[in-house]
């Protein structure tokens, strides 16, 4: 049921791309649009190679097609192309939403093709050494209107690219408070949880959650490495719980397990998988951390958590600096150094439990008043409107 206050999308269609379907903040605010669009009487159709959320695209209301739409060659992106071209065609398509570069690449030309609006997001600080990969990347500031999901994801675009502020439009992403709510968890989740992570009923040590894919830039590493850095007193009442999948990234998952091996870590740090209820995974923790090498373009880890009442440990630079206050809901720890973020943790876990708690609760507040998923879907339905209304096309 269409919203009050949403603008009115009916008789249109709106096309998302996107790689793939899998377990990401992109993948799940595209979702979420999907149900924006639905809702507000429009048609949500997404091209995706599909992944493990296609059941809730379904139960949002959104329409998937499989198209080979991870493919980075040329060949593939122009066979993509002329896909995408006939789709919009027999689908009468009124606009498309780009959310990564290769398929963002087929979606422009076909737009171009097809004379239909092109949008993108922003959603990654892409890194750019080389003048080919710089121009690979601006693929995403081409959008008639660029959607940054931070203010420093917008400065990075304005500084990278060159877009003008006119174009680029700044919306964080969202939060789902009727999934992240502590009141909605109850004591058999909790224990259904940490029986599948080993913790036993008895264990009393506090849980410090590192949830994401296992790659190097989220920090599992680098964690590891601070875990170390405490004494063993300190240790034995902690327990490190690495959650995400390898995704096929081995040799990495082997460089984890060998360093908690080496040091000794062996009883303190778990790696334990893809989680699916990660509103679950936040409550049965006392403390989150989200240390990563790269800066982030958002970080959903950390407003998630903070939804969950629980204090959040993050680097400090990208958008994490928006979603955490230092010493207010959490702490930002110099990125990369394993003796920062030894420190932050350590401040952390010698606060008395209900400062943690304290904390907890200014950043359940803080984030409820800025990073709601009606807030994001509300402000992207607009910037579809506002390019359907002025009938804008794709930027040369």
């Amino acid at each position: 049921m269409t919203q009050p206050d949403w603008p009115c999308l009916r008789g249109h269609t709106i096309l998302q791309v996107i790689p793939d379907l899998a377990a990401g903040g992109a993948e799940r605010t595209t979702i979420e649009m999907a149900e924006a669009v639905h809702q507000a009487g429009g048609r949500a159709l997404v091209v995706s190679e599909g992944g493990r959320l296609e059941g809730r695209l379904t139960a949002a209301g959104g329409e998937l097609i499989r198209l080979p739409v991870a493919g980075k060659s040329p060949t593939t992106l122009i066979r993509n192309a002329a896909r995408l071209a006939k789709l919009i065609r027999s689908e009468e398509v009124s606009l498309v939403h780009a959310r990564s570069r290769a398929p963002a690449w087929s979606a422009l030309w076909a737009c171009k093709l097809s004379r239909v609006p092109f949008v993108t997001t922003y959603h990654g600080a892409y890194s750019g050494k080389t003048r080919i990969k710089r121009f690979y990347n601006s693929i995403m500031a081409r959008g008639t209107r660029v959607i940054a999901n931070s203010n420093w994801t917008a400065d990075h675009v304005m500084a990278t690219h060159g877009t003008s502020a006119e174009r680029i439009v700044t919306i964080p992403r969202g939060v789902d408070f009727s999934i992240f709510d502590p009141d909605n968890i109850n004591g058999a989740r909790l224990t259904a949880l940490a029986r599948s992570w080993n913790i036993a009923d008895e264990d009393e040590r506090m849980i410090i959650l590192l949830a994401g894919r296992l790659t190097s830039w989220k920090g599992q590493l680098l964690a590891v490495n601070a875990m170390a850095q405490l004494s063993r007193n300190e240790q034995e009442g902690l327990h490190l719980v690495l959650a995400g999948d390898a995704q096929g990234r081995t040799d990495y998952l082997r460089q984890i397990e060998n360093s908690i091996m080496n040091q000794g870590l062996a009883g303190v740090v778990s790696i334990v998988g893809h989680c699916e209820d990660m509103a679950a995974a936040y409550r049965l923790s006392d403390i989150v951390m989200a240390p990563s090498q790269r800066p982030e373009a958002f970080g959903r880890v950390a407003a998630e958590a903070s939804a969950m009442g629980r204090p959040v440990i993050v680097s400090d630079h990208g958008g994490q600096r928006e979603t955490v206050l230092e010493g207010e809901t959490g702490a930002r720890a110099e990125p990369g150094s394993v003796e920062s973020l030894a420190a932050c943790l350590r401040m952390l876990v010698n606060l008395p439990p209900e400062a943690r708690e304290a904390m907890g609760r200014t950043g359940q507040t803080f984030v409820r008043e800025r990073f709601s998923r009606a807030q994001l879907q509300r402000a992207t339905l607009a910037v579809y409107q506002d390019v359907l209304n002025t009938k804008s096309l794709v930027e040369s």
